[in-house]
């Protein structure tokens, strides 16, 4: 029988052991890693040549939904982060954990869609078609980095956060720089212009995939008991973090699209970035452009699946989610980590990029819907909330979501299928597991 002592079930978390800087590096980390490299050319095949311009909406509807994750965590800064922000709604329920439950997964399905990414940009530096074993195999091997490193402390991670955001940050503004001066700085050259095939639909759709290259700010909240000064510093880093990424993204659409034609960006939809270096700086470039990949994609995965492992530890403190060592030694963070590296490798192995990114769309949009609504209904007063902006951020999540599942009804079926199941499996699990729960302790 295994030993469930108390020294066992710690999750020790370490206050003041994120700095400002370190908080903001691990945000940006997880945005970049998998926003701008894997879904460019997705979210172009949604929105045709305006896709610069689904960017720059997406980063608009994440801007009204980040005011209540700011007012949250000014207020209740916490490790448990979504799943401490929906128990302060809703109370210890079904709710608060399906929606928290919700967001682990959405972060775990991002952690797949970084390593698949990593795969398919490492093999175009061997100039191989970026399919197959080969990138399953890198994927799966860039999970077990992650995990190693992640085991070894906040501190290594978060320094190791910074050092590589700045390398990163620093090269894809070279691309986005060195993109946009090769396609001709004109604002009639790179702006795109609206193409006959495009539809509010599938803009909106596209919408959806960017907001999910957003989404990563929502790791900042999961570590919020950890950071300096939370009570100000958590809401700080999500700000500078999406005004970072903003730049960023829209700049590199822009080099893209002035590089590329709009057919070449989506039958490159994977690798779309170095697909763009080659006419821009030829062979240098691509090998500039895959090394940047690697470097998102590597601090992608340590900063989110930091994160992410920290929020399930807090959630099974909370006693929202059941947890078992599996004869493991050694504390809660631990099998944490262990169970969140576990899923994404198996979703690596099982899935494509297209599919996973869908089903952390979906996935991501149904939780954030519950957070503004627990906000607005409960607790604007409380944390001194407008009910206008929270009320707009939902509004702005349910067309876009409306819209995405529209178009995949009509081309990938599979998607709302499994989005579907998932959901009342999360849901239908967790209220037995609450019943039985508080059977066990009365």
């Amino acid at each position: 029988m295994t030993d469930h002592s108390e020294h066992s079930r710690s999750t020790q978390y370490k206050k003041n052991s994120l700095t400002l800087i370190g908080a903001i590096s691990m945000g940006t980390g997880v945005m970049i890693g998998a926003g701008i490299l894997a879904l460019t050319g997705q979210i172009a095949e949604l929105a045709g040549s305006l896709f610069p311009l689904a960017f720059l909406a997406a980063a608009v509807v994440t801007a009204f939904s980040a005011y209540s994750y700011i007012k949250m965590s000014n207020a209740y800064p916490s490790a448990g982060g979504i799943g401490m922000f929906l128990q302060k709604a809703y109370g210890h329920g079904t709710v608060t954990a399906g929606g928290a439950l919700l967001m682990y997964f959405s972060m775990v399905i991002n952690e797949s869609l970084v390593a698949r990414t990593f795969g398919t940009y490492t093999m175009q530096l061997f100039d191989a078609e970026p399919a197959g074993w080969a990138v399953t195999a890198l994927g799966v091997g860039v999970l077990v980095f992650a995990f190693l490193l992640n085991i070894s402390g906040n501190r290594l991670i978060g320094g190791f956060s910074l050092f590589m955001a700045f390398i990163k940050i620093g090269g894809i503004v070279v691309f986005a720089a060195g993109g946009l001066w090769i396609a001709g700085i004109s604002l009639e050259s790179v702006l795109p212009k609206p193409a006959p095939d495009a539809s509010i639909t599938g803009f909106l759709a596209a919408m959806a995939l960017a907001i999910l290259a957003f989404k990563g700010f929502t790791t900042i909240t999961n570590s919020g008991s950890e950071i300096v000064d939370p009570h100000k510093n958590v809401g700080r880093a999500i700000i500078i973090s999406i005004l970072i990424c903003i730049v960023i993204y829209v700049l590199v659409a822009l080099a893209v699209a002035g590089n590329l034609t709009l057919a070449e960006i989506i039958a490159a939809k994977d690798f779309a970035l170095a697909k763009a270096a080659r006419p821009a700086f030829g062979s240098y470039g691509l090998w500039f452009t895959v090394g940047l990949a690697i470097v998102a994609t590597i601090s992608g995965l340590i900063a989110s699946v930091f994160a992410v492992s920290r929020m399930l530890a807090m959630l099974t403190d909370m006693k929202l989610v059941p947890h078992s060592h599996f004869g493991m030694p050694g504390d809660i963070q631990k099998h944490t980590l262990v169970y969140t590296v576990v899923i994404a490798i198996f979703l690596t192995i099982f899935f494509d990029l297209s599919r996973i990114a869908s089903l952390g769309a979906i996935f991501y949009i149904i939780m954030d819907i519950a957070v503004h609504w627990g906000v607005f209904r409960y607790l604007r007063e409380e944390i001194g909330a407008n009910g206008f902006v929270v009320m707009a951020a939902i509004v702005f999540d349910v067309v876009v979501l409306g819209a995405f599942l529209i178009v995949k009804a009509s081309s990938d079926m599979m998607v709302i299928y499994a989005a579907l199941i998932g959901v009342t499996v999360i849901f239908t699990g967790e209220r037995f597991f609450l019943k039985w729960y508080e059977d066990e302790e009365n």
